[in-house]
């Protein structure tokens, strides 16, 4: 058993059950730009009846009080805004024209923009109107990344957005109860060294925030403290030293292959005198496509719950789903974005 074991990543009790309870205490207002997606209005059926977040939904409001009186609940009881209302459009162009003034956008472009449901959300965020944002069922990543960065842009000191998958593993799996991080699954396809260590100190501010534990930082390689060579294995390394500098408070080490990273007895044998070999629950992969493969093989062959894109790096909170998500997870996104917000 101890061979399989994934080391101390464990929040207890259970993280769904503790995710809600915190999101409720603080009971943000979040924007909902795709209102008219079913998993979206069962989602604010059940934050509602739970009281998990306050849902300022976006949309054509008579199709929106359709749904909500279909799931049983009382429209007027939620937040509405149209997307066809002249003073949201009016004040979205004005936000987007101010944040775009320096790319000579075309007035069809920027007109287009403000009508778009998800830069009126994100200019909501920005304004402090709504604490966040959360979409993505039908939009793409794409578009929700452009919205976040035109509508909101990225924090003071950050140049690089990114995101986290947080992998949630039941009692019953053999890794479980824990939550791992993985990032970036979803933005920087290529990152250089320093991408690398901007996107595991993002990572890190954003799991204090949400999942609540100590960060343990692993940079993933094929290699484990010099089996292997090569400038990927360099770039690990490089990208390691800068995190140093960031953030020497956090325990941090690599180059590291994931079973090192994860696995106590292998560690003992890999990196015996790591101080997060075995116990990681931070994992940086050293690109996009690694990370991307990575998250869904543990979703749908591991039979973790895969929450995210969280995007990381912004001024205020905005995050991407899944175009496959299922209404539970629209709720545990909202959790998340509710406990990022200040």
């Amino acid at each position: 058993m101890s061979d399989t074991v994934v080391g101390d990543a464990t929040p207890r009790p259970d993280f769904l059950v503790t995710l809600r309870e915190r999101a409720a205490a603080r009971s943000r207002r979040l924007a909902l730009p795709e209102a008219t997606d079913g998993r979206v209005l069962d989602a604010v059926s059940i934050a509602v009846r739970d009281r998990l977040f306050e849902p300022v939904l976006l949309g054509p409001v008579d199709e929106v009080r359709r749904g909500l009186s279909e799931r049983g609940v009382d429209p007027g009881a939620v937040e509405l805004r149209d997307t066809g209302d002249d003073g949201l459009v009016r004040r979205t162009l004005d936000h987007v024209t101010e944040r775009r003034s320096d790319r000579g956008d075309p007035e069809g472009r920027l007109n287009a923009m403000a009508c778009d449901a998800l830069m009126q959300g994100a200019t909501l965020v920005a304004t402090g109107e709504v604490a966040g944002m959360v979409a993505g069922c039908v939009r793409t990543t794409a578009d929700v990344v452009r919205a976040a960065l035109t509508g909101v842009g990225l924090a003071p000191g950050t140049s690089t957005l990114s995101s986290s998958f947080y992998m949630v593993f039941g009692p019953e799996h053999s890794a479980g109860p824990a939550v791992l991080t993985f990032t970036d699954a979803g933005v920087v396809p290529e990152p250089t060294s320093e991408q690398l260590a901007e996107i595991a100190h993002s990572a890190v501010v954003a799991r204090r925030r949400i999942v609540g534990d100590e960060p343990r930082v692993a940079f993933l390689s094929y290699s484990t403290k010099g089996s292997a060579g090569g400038p990927h294995v360099e770039r690990v390394r490089r990208a390691l030293s800068t995190f140093a500098g960031l953030a020497p408070d956090v325990a941090a080490d690599g180059e590291m292959q994931a079973d090192a990273a994860l696995v106590p007895a292998i560690a003992e044998r890999k990196a015996p005198d790591s101080p997060v070999a075995g116990r990681a629950n931070v994992l940086v992969f050293p690109d996009l496509g690694a990370a991307n493969l990575s998250y869904k093989l543990v979703q749908y062959l591991g039979g973790a719950v895969a929450l995210g894109p969280v995007l990381q790096g912004l001024s205020a909170p905005v995050n991407d789903l899944s175009r496959g998500a299922s209404s539970g997870d629209v709720v545990a996104v909202g959790c998340i974005t509710s406990l990022q917000a200040d």
